[in-house]
């Protein structure tokens, strides 16, 4: 049987007589939630009587959502992967990701993917789900990534994500010695031309700005503590190399992997305000044992 999320509300004197439309938009279900709802196999109940979105709400009333079933991503299959889970409840989940490991199947890593473990792990639980990822990391990236567990949280974190409600702190390995003990790196970033993959400053691109402190200096590298204001994809790799500074072992965009074999970059810390929960979280988590390896490389 396929599981399906559900609201619930106790309707208060405040709401008495709006519309459900009105108090459902009011609750952040969106318009094309909604549609949905109504031709997808979801219901509106009140006082377990189904209605439809013009009924005017009485004080006391019980509201219940059922959102349409969800159904899995054709062709991803789950994967007895183990997770390192940091927080779950019913309407998200944390994840440390491990650097060399891709948040999505794509052609070059169609298997072994976060995704695939998260299928996995949504199965043992009896949910059907596709994978709402709200946080991406690139493969070689490693830390922290956000998930939302259905379409409705999906939607409520992605309108929070788009106005920086949504923060995440990076630590990185760059190459050379930066001078600045923090500033602040404010310049578009667009495609690259001639590349798929590649990005580039540029006065056309999207505006990025990314913050940056100094956490400790040696002889040829620095490491840095790194805070988005934007979520532009590859914006720190791109901002850093933008400064002559690229990370460690970030090939495609300048550096050098005779000290590490991956883009030394880390989601060290999120925090996000849960909007059904109603409650700010924080959460971190410590460097991969192959950043931790070469700081004390570099200290010595």
């Amino acid at each position: 049987m396929l599981s399906q999320f559900t609201l619930t509300w106790i309707v208060t004197k405040q709401d008495e007589g709006k519309l459900i439309r009105e108090f459902l938009k009011e609750n952040g279900i969106s318009k094309t939630a909604l549609i949905d709802i109504k031709f997808h196999g979801g219901a509106i109940y009140v006082n377990d009587q189904p209605v439809t979105v013009r009924h005017r709400l009485g004080e006391g009333e019980t509201l219940r959502v059922v959102f349409p079933p969800e159904l899995p991503s054709e062709g991803m299959a789950p994967e007895a992967i183990p997770l390192d889970i940091v927080y779950e409840d019913e309407h998200v989940i944390v994840v440390n990701k491990p650097p060399f490991m891709a948040t999505i199947p794509s052609r070059e890593h169609p298997g072994g993917t976060l995704a695939n473990a998260l299928l996995y792990h949504y199965e043992k639980q009896q949910l059907t789900s596709t994978i709402h990822v709200v946080t991406r990391l690139d493969r070689d990236t490693s830390g922290l990534v956000l998930i939302a567990k259905h379409r409705h949280i999906h939607h409520l974190l992605s309108t929070l994500q788009k106005q920086g409600k949504v923060a995440r702190r990076y630590e990185a390995i760059c190459h050379g010695r930066v001078s600045k003990d923090e500033g602040t790196i404010d310049a578009p970033i667009a495609r690259k031309s001639d590349s798929i993959i590649a990005r580039e400053v540029r006065e056309d691109g999207q505006r990025a700005v990314t913050h940056f402190r100094v956490l400790q200096r040696f002889r040829d590298y620095t490491h840095l503590s790194l805070q988005l204001e934007t979520g532009r994809t590859h914006q720190i790799r791109v901002h850093l190399a933008h400064i002559g500074h690229p990370l460690a072992g970030d090939e495609l965009y300048g550096g050098s992997r005779n000290a590490i074999d991956r883009q030394a970059l880390h989601s060290k810390e999120l925090s996000f305000f849960h909007p059904l929960k109603k409650q700010a979280y924080t959460f971190s988590c410590p460097l991969p044992d192959d950043m931790q390896r070469l700081i004390e490389r570099l200290r010595s």
